[in-house]
């Protein structure tokens, strides 16, 4: 199992290499001149010039480069120009935000899809299975800022039964001691009962829209594996033998099963983290994605650069995790590593 972590973490190293050059080279030819940008509308060609030389952007691309590397080996991702503050601190102050709200996002969708799939592979054609391809379609049909919009307009406008979409914490509530960054947590190991419950409010649209962009991979999915799992001569013998159906559903058929899940998973939960950027300005939540969507409008690089590192390192610790899952499911992987 380590000499398998071990070769996929060597992998990984050209991969995170490639993102650094081709994300530096795509900010480069983007539209813009951040120089330009905070100069003004009044800004003088001597001020624009002044800005370029202090931002660097006056020098030749390859010493750009060079510079951007050193400071990167020594964990300095440069300062965002927006906020004035290092891009690093920025990154970390926000990404808990959006790691709490993809993860709420992805449980939700697993508590119903993966019962779903199963129900409607055990009940081939039935209504349930019906219902499966239902949501499926609906999942992959609906944009997922659509579906954030029309939550917000029915349960925050219309029943007003959600708080206004407008943040992590309503306005009468402080932001608990931080010691992971997850409200939720945080909130639990403060003991703020009060708290908890309203940045669960807070967070039940954004994930509860998140969830729903993520039920339908999942459950086609999960439908499809077990099918093919309760088809195989294992599972006829299990039953042929007398076992409970709900034994042989879950111990046999489902554990054989959740290797492609566990995939579509992983998988989701990259679309995920791509998704947040519209969830997050559609609900005001102060995340990454949002971050980097400002920076990208005001041509600042270094924050872009700096979203597009953190979200290409967390993929790859994604896929290990993913690869280790597989051995954990499955000894053969571990065999074969």
């Amino acid at each position: 199992m380590l000499l398998m972590i071990a070769k996929r973490m060597l992998l990984a190293i050209p991969s995170l290499i490639g993102v650094v050059i081709v994300t530096f080279l795509l900010t480069r030819a983007l539209p813009g001149d951040p120089a330009a940008y905070f100069a003004g509308p009044a800004g003088t060609k001597e001020a624009i010039e002044q800005i370029r030389t202090k931002l660097g952007l006056d020098r030749p691309l390859y010493e750009q480069f060079v510079r951007y590397v050193k400071d990167l080996s020594k964990g300095d991702m440069g300062t965002a120009l927006t906020t004035g503050q290092p891009v690093a601190a920025d990154i970390r102050a926000r990404l808990p935000a959006s790691a709490e709200l993809t993860l709420l996002g992805l449980v939700f969708s697993m508590l119903i899809a993966v019962p779903l799939g199963i129900l409607a592979a055990t009940r081939p054609n039935s209504l349930i299975d019906h219902a499966c391809r239902v949501v499926a379609t609906a999942g992959v049909s609906l944009p997922v800022f659509f579906t954030g919009l029309i939550l917000v307009y029915v349960f925050y406008y219309l029943l007003g039964w959600a708080p206004a979409p407008l943040g992590r914490l309503d306005v009468f509530f402080s932001a608990p001691d931080q010691v992971t960054g997850f409200y939720l947590i945080d909130s639990l190991i403060a003991g703020d009962g009060g708290t908890f419950v309203a940045a669960l409010k807070q967070l039940a649209l954004p994930a509860l829209t998140l969830g729903i962009f993520s039920l339908a991979p999942i459950a086609r999915m999960t439908r499809a594996s077990m099918l093919a799992v309760l088809a195989s001569d294992f599972v006829r013998t299990a039953r042929a033998s007398g076992l409970p159906p709900g034994m042989v559903v879950i111990t046999y058929a489902f554990r054989n099963a959740m290797l492609p899940v566990v995939t579509t998973l992983g998988m989701v939960f990259s679309f995920l983290l791509g998704a947040n950027v519209l969830v997050e300005k559609v609900f005001a939540w102060p995340g990454i994605g949002s971050y980097a969507v400002e920076a990208l409008i005001a041509s600042d690089f270094a924050p872009v650069q700096g979203f597009v590192l953190t979200m290409a390192v967390m993929y790859v610790a994604l896929n290990l995790i993913i690869d280790i899952l597989y051995g954990l499911i499955d000894p053969r992987v571990r065999i074969e590593a």
